[in-house]
């Protein structure tokens, strides 16, 4: 079995040219949310933030979410405020986002019903999660987003948010 799986593997790399196997695939291109979904993305990935935050700094005793925790809700709370306040300048309503709703009602529910290092590691998990969608979507929207303050306001945020996205894989690999 051994033997069959090297040759078919030696086969493989004579027929497919070096070359093409050291290109990189082009990065996929994230597009913008429209302007109301964006709020809604937005404001939910804030509150969702915020609460979680509330949370862990109730159920931890782990210092490393513990500061997480106090880290995103200062964060999120400053974001909010300035959602708010560009978005009333602009004029957008908000439309929910139902994919990042579900994931983070799913996470809260899952959040709920944990204690202990079980929490944790959930805790961990879920912020990953949203961090990711949160720096995928305001790099988009900070690029490509079609209202002026809300693209600045993406445009302020977004380095914020890289960090927290890099502050969430270290609490998730510190698990």
């Amino acid at each position: 079995m051994i033997r069959r799986t090297f040759l078919i593997a030696a086969a493989v790399v004579a027929v497919v040219p070096i070359a093409a196997l050291s290109q990189q695939q082009p990065l996929p291109v994230v597009h913008a949310f429209p302007d109301a979904r964006f709020v809604g993305f937005a404001q939910t990935v804030n509150d969702f933030e915020i609460q979680s935050g509330q949370m862990a700094l109730q159920k931890s005793q782990n210092e490393l979410v513990r500061s997480y925790a106090t880290h995103t809700i200062k964060e999120y709370t400053e974001n909010a405020q300035s959602l708010a306040k560009n978005r009333t300048e602009a004029g957008v309503t908000m439309a929910p986002d139902e994919e990042v709703r579900k994931i983070a009602d799913d996470a809260m529910t899952r959040l709920n019903a944990l204690s202990g290092a079980e929490f944790d590691t959930a805790y961990a998990d879920a912020q990953l999660r949203v961090q990711r969608a949160a720096s995928t979507q305001y790099g988009a929207y900070s690029q490509n987003g079609n209202n002026g303050n809300l693209r600045r306001h993406a445009e302020r945020m977004w380095p914020e948010i890289k960090e927290m996205l890099e502050a969430a894989q270290k609490l998730q690999g510190s698990r």
